[in-house]
């Protein structure tokens, strides 16, 4: 167990950062008005990890340690739930509850389908 956390933790510290910077970028780009990078990394992550999930079920390489390491690790510090929860309740409690709305679906929507897409894409043949 000892290594696993070593590469979890690395994993974090590293998907933290890339969430840092898509959302850094994504204010720079669009504004601070609706939390697009919040909404991309989570997204995103979503598929990454449903697609790990897949290609783990078969691909040699993707062993144990690497699949925590990238899924606990990297995903686990590129994702960001608490993020997202705290701007929909900021958008609630600041009476702008369609845009509460529109994000929470946003959210749920694209997540999960990103994560049928990921899967979806893991059970293909290899080429």
């Amino acid at each position: 167990m000892g290594m696993k956390l070593v590469w979890v933790c690395l994993g974090g510290a590293i998907g933290s950062g890339a969430r840092f910077l898509v959302t850094t970028w994504s204010v720079g780009r669009y504004g601070a008005a609706f939390p697009y990078g919040t909404l991309a990394v989570n997204v995103a992550g979503s598929f990454l990890l449903a697609l790990l999930f897949q290609l783990s079920q078969r691909a040699s390489f993707l062993g144990p340690t690497v699949q925590v390491a990238l899924g606990a690790g990297f995903l686990g510090g590129f994702t960001t739930y608490s993020s997202f929860n705290l701007e929909l309740v900021q958008y609630v409690q600041n009476g702008q509850s369609r845009l509460a709305a529109l994000y929470g679906a946003a959210t749920l929507v694209g997540c999960l389908g990103a994560g049928f897409v990921g899967m979806h894409l893991g059970r293909l043949p290899a080429r």
